[in-house]
């Protein structure tokens, strides 16, 4: 099994990777728009599918094992998932290769540049050391899982949230009784 905050971290990487990519062909002569849209799909899509699964499994459980201040990591967070799908569906009604689909595709590694680095520094740490190996072996099966099943976000409903309607509804969702074994977060399968 795989710990759900090395599966996020991975991801990280990988977008960094996918953003450094995007430099290189933007550097080079002639610019080839078809391969600015085979990494830009892939990226964009991977975007959005990482921030809805965040939501789903692990900011739930931040908000509930969180030590540091997982309410303001977890309001942070969603407000820069918001951040970065707005960037993204601006790249999406651009014209590829066009300066206002670079000016897009630019925020929206902005954005996610910020969330990254504040994640990694705020939420993570904190999960890792306040949440137990077992639950983030748990939540990274899920993750993995998903991800698995959701290269693109077809089906998915990729939209912004009101980060504080998000943690209100979060903590409102009740406890479960003390002799419930199960982790609570259920099947996120046909999700």
């Amino acid at each position: 099994m795989a710990d759900i905050t090395a599966l996020i971290l991975a991801d990280h990487e990988w977008f960094r990777e996918q953003f450094a990519k995007l430099d290189d062909l933007q550097a080079a002569m002639p610019v080839s728009r078809a391969a600015l849209e085979r990494v830009w799909r892939r990226l964009a899509d991977k975007l959005d599918v990482h921030a809805y699964i965040e939501e789903k499994i692990f900011y739930p459980q931040l908000l509930k094992r969180g030590a540091d201040d997982p309410v303001g990591e977890t309001l942070d967070a969603i407000g820069d998932h918001n951040d970065i799908r707005d960037g993204v569906r601006a790249a999406d009604a651009a014209v590829i290769g066009t300066d206002q689909w670079w000016a897009a595709v630019g925020s929206t590694r902005e954005a996610n540049d910020d969330h990254m680095g504040e994640e990694e520094r705020e939420g993570l740490s904190d999960f890792r050391r306040h949440a137990p190996v077992g639950l983030r072996d748990a939540l990274g099966q899920q993750y993995s899982e998903f991800m698995a099943a959701h290269p693109t976000t077809e089906g998915l409903p990729i939209v912004d949230r009101d980060p504080q309607r998000y943690v209100d509804d979060v903590k409102s969702k009740p406890r479960r009784p003390a002799n419930d074994t199960s982790l609570g977060i259920g099947s996120l399968k046909g999700r």
